[in-house]
């Protein structure tokens, strides 16, 4: 894995003090992937997000949005109709990131029998 930023810095997520390690412990938060994967496929409202979101809470879905929207990884858009509509959707950082988090999901649905095999393996062995 590369150490090196872009610009003047020089982040490194293996130094307990860098920022880049910040992020990645918030992306790989379990709300975080999945937010961003209901997102993929376009803007949705809140209530969208969370029946796509299957388990999240009101408090937990608001808190990874707004964690999102901080990081520049998601736009929330307040339109002023009655009622009022508000969508959230990936920002161009937001999709990059989107198309990396998709791939790995990808290989998590393809690989989860093994996964699942690999464990009953590991467990029955430590059984005996």
């Amino acid at each position: 894995m590369s150490a090196a930023g872009e610009g003047e810095h020089a982040y490194n997520p293996y130094s307990r003090s860098c920022p880049s390690r910040r992020l990645l412990r918030e992306l790989g938060e379990l709300w975080s992937v999945l937010v961003i994967g209901a997102l993929y496929e376009g803007p949705l409202r809140f209530t969208e997000i969370s029946r796509r979101v299957d388990g999240i809470s009101t408090k937990m879905l608001t808190q990874t949005l707004r964690t999102l929207e901080r990081d520049g990884l998601v736009r929330r858009e307040y339109y002023t109709e009655t009622p009022p509509r508000v969508t959230y959707e990936l920002t161009a950082l937001g999709r990059d990131l989107a198309d990396v988090m998709d791939a790995v999901e990808n290989w998590a649905v393809g690989h989860m029998d093994d996964v699942l095999a690999a464990r009953e393996a590991y467990d029955a062995e430590r059984a005996d």
